[in-house]
């Protein structure tokens, strides 16, 4: 087997990393970073390398703009990471991020899956896998309901003011366009603050047979990148095969897949109490 040469042997028995180990490690010093470690001593730590390597790859990132840093703070995440994800934001996509989550809905489950977003007062409908059982919605891919007689609306309601909530369900009692049939919520509106109360405390909605005869759905919200509520998905079917008792089992079965769309638009786990909303307050007066 032939020798390395002396410029190989050297490079890998110097304690600099080569290569693919190279990458790996300077990927590891930026999650170290992003995890709370500010000085060397302590990103060495994490990542498991000694100093003088530790300080290279630090020296890199800084130069490159992937890290920053300053003697009062120690290292810190960089401008270029800022420029790539607002680029990695614009590129990716809502519907084509979550179509694999849905496809996985509609496997599990055999029922309906809508994913949409709120458009002005609305839902616009931006996906639709259809059920095996059970009859047809009216639902379609692009089609818009008021907020508040949806499942998907009544998720992309969750963290708004309850002045919010009474505007729009207010709005569900008016016709939508000229023409359009009355829409009158099932429930009071005493009915509908404490159902939304629930929903907004279990971060998920139902559908109670509010927007079609026969039809209920479990929903959840999505969240982007900037932990703002941007979209909601659903499970919906006909009340044969959607119990009280399954919307309750299924009620985590659709958070765990908003969660994972939200992973997919670069939402970082996050309490309920630190997420915002799109368009925030909506003026009722």
């Amino acid at each position: 087997m032939p020798k390395p040469s002396s410029s190989t042997a050297t490079h890998q028995n110097n304690g600099t990393p080569t290569g693919t180990q190279t990458l790996t490690r300077g990927l590891a010093v930026l999650q170290a970073v992003a995890g709370g470690a500010r000085e060397l001593m302590e990103i060495s730590r994490v990542v498991g390398t000694s100093r003088s390597t530790t300080h290279r790859l630090a020296s890199c990132l800084v130069q490159e703009r992937y890290l920053r840093f300053t003697a009062n703070a120690g290292y810190v995440l960089g401008p270029k990471l800022i420029e790539l994800g607002f680029q990695a934001r614009e590129e990716v996509s809502l519907a084509v991020a979550a179509r694999p989550y849905l496809d996985q809905l509609a496997e599990q489950s055999g029922d309906t899956i809508h994913l949409a977003l709120r458009d002005a007062d609305d839902v616009l409908y931006l996906d639709k896998i259809p059920g095996k059982r059970g009859l047809e919605m009216r639902s379609r891919v692009g089609h818009r309901m008021p907020l508040a007689t949806t499942g998907v609306g009544k998720a992309l309601m969750l963290e708004m003011p309850e002045t919010d909530w009474k505007y729009f369900y207010q709005k569900a009692t008016v016709a939508t366009s000229a023409g359009a049939a009355k829409l009158v919520p099932k429930h009071s509106w005493t009915e509908f603050r404490d159902r939304m109360r629930q929903y907004a405390e279990g971060g998920y909605a139902f559908d109670l047979e509010d927007n079609e005869p026969s039809i209920r759905c479990v929903s959840a919200p999505i969240y982007d990148a900037g932990q703002v509520l941007v979209a909601a998905v659903s499970v919906s079917s006909t009340v044969p095969y959607m119990s009280l008792k399954r919307m309750q089992s299924l009620i985590d079965t659709v958070k765990q897949a908003a969660s994972k769309i939200s992973a997919e638009l670069g939402a970082p786990s996050a309490t309920k109490n630190n997420r915002r909303t799109l368009d925030g307050h909506v003026d009722v007066s």
